[in-house]
């Protein structure tokens, strides 16, 4: 432990290069391997990008502003940490500990924080006259006030009493994260996930909560004062009914109608409808069912085929669209966010006469959704949002993207 704060010990950087070199024989279990440990160590504004940290210790280190994209940090001690401004997307901080670490103004998006210890903690801090001090960065311990947290995943988290005003969880997995007490008013939590989460004596006052889906989340002893609840998913019914009439009859009818090519069976018209109840239509014949605005979170539809759809505004995320025929399918501001898009046909669809329907993505958004593989020739993508997605060998001849 240094003897003051103040001083922090400064790493040579040829003694650094050798620690993370020990660090990843360690990891690989070969001779002369050694973990790596850095205690209180000044690491701030340090590139550490892609390398692999796992199971380090890094107790009250300064790593503020560092660049840690893509790094594995699992099981790495970051008790009492400087995180703030610090760049975690897409890092691995599974099992983690980060009790009392500082990460306002860090970015975690695409993080994934599942089961690591977000809890309060202090450490004590010899000065240089033999006494203690309670190491602190400029605010309370363990802040995460103003955070990029967004697409983060956060299940099994534990967060206990820590304050998180107007942090920014959007789209993060909070799936059976403990947040009782937790202080998140001013939070931005649209599209988060806090299914089975405990949320008891939570504090979500302000916060904006949209589109959130909160499946076996109890929110009554939660405070949601001027909380913005617009499109919060609960759990589907058990079955879903249009008109007294269950939506898999209206289902097998279109599918008839598109088998026998309109001599039998009927179109439908299923605006705005939940499709949860039905949890698999994976292979199934929709062709041009009017769906617009309709709920289809999570959903195996593998293979399906919707060409020619309205599928405007619907909710595809983290949807198993893998090898789906969307040719000509209208999906302008849909949120498609973690969906399995791999192989998916989203190119033109040929309707006669020489005349196609291009498939419309505009608006939509794409965020960190797999593409593999997929086939997206001429596709609509103005104003799409593909941050974080997958486009390895994605094919967009002719597709109008975002200049």
């Amino acid at each position: 432990m240094p003897s003051d704060l103040s001083t922090r010990p400064t790493i040579d950087p040829n003694a650094l290069r050798a620690a993370l070199e020990a660090h990843q024989h360690f990891r690989a279990g070969r001779a002369g391997g050694r973990r790596l440990s850095l205690p209180y160590a000044d690491l701030a504004n340090l590139n550490f990008e892609g390398l692999d940290l796992a199971d380090a210790d890094l107790t009250g280190v300064d790593l503020s502003s560092a660049l840690l994209k893509g790094a594995r940090l699992a099981g790495a001690v970051l008790f009492g940490a400087d995180l703030r401004n610090a760049d975690l997307r897409m890092s691995d901080l599974v099992r983690a500990d980060l009790r009392g670490a500082c990460l306002r103004g860090a970015n975690l998006s695409g993080a994934d924080l599942t089961e690591c210890d977000l809890r309060e903690g202090q450490i004590a801090v010899q000065s240089l006259r033999d006494d203690f001090r309670i190491l602190t960065h400029d605010r309370r311990r363990g802040e995460l006030d103003h955070a990029v947290v967004a697409g983060t995943e956060l299940n099994g988290v534990l967060l206990g009493d820590k304050a998180m005003i107007a942090v920014d969880l959007r789209d993060a997995n909070l799936t059976g994260a403990l947040l009782t007490w937790s202080k998140l008013a001013g939070a931005r939590l649209d599209g988060a996930d806090i299914s089975g989460a405990d949320v008891a004596g939570a504090d979500f006052t302000g916060a904006s909560m949209r589109r959130v889906i909160a499946t076996g989340a109890d929110l009554s002893a939660a405070g949601l004062e001027g909380a913005d609840l617009a499109g919060l998913l609960r759990a589907p019914p058990a079955m879903m009914f249009i008109d007294d009439e269950p939506l898999a009859a209206l289902i097998d009818r279109h599918e008839v109608y598109c088998d026998s090519e309109g001599r039998d069976g009927a179109v439908q018209s299923l605006e705005d409808v939940d499709f949860r109840s039905l949890r698999s239509i994976k292979g199934r014949r929709l062709s041009g069912l009017a769906a617009r605005g309709a709920v289809f979170f999570g959903l195996d539809l593998e293979g399906v085929q919707l060409q020619g759809a309205d599928l405007s505004d619907c909710d595809f995320r983290t949807a198993n669209l893998r090898g789906a025929d969307l040719r000509g399918a209208r999906m302008s501001g849909a949120s498609l966010v973690r969906a399995d898009l791999r192989g998916a046909r989203l190119g033109p669809l040929s309707i006669g006469g020489g005349r196609v329907l291009r498939t419309d993505l505009n608006r939509a958004d794409l965020r960190y959704a797999d593409l593999r593989g997929a086939h997206a020739v001429q596709a609509r993508l103005l104003g799409a949002d593909l941050s974080g997605s997958n486009l390895k060998g994605c094919k967009l001849d002719g597709a109008e993207l975002e200049a």
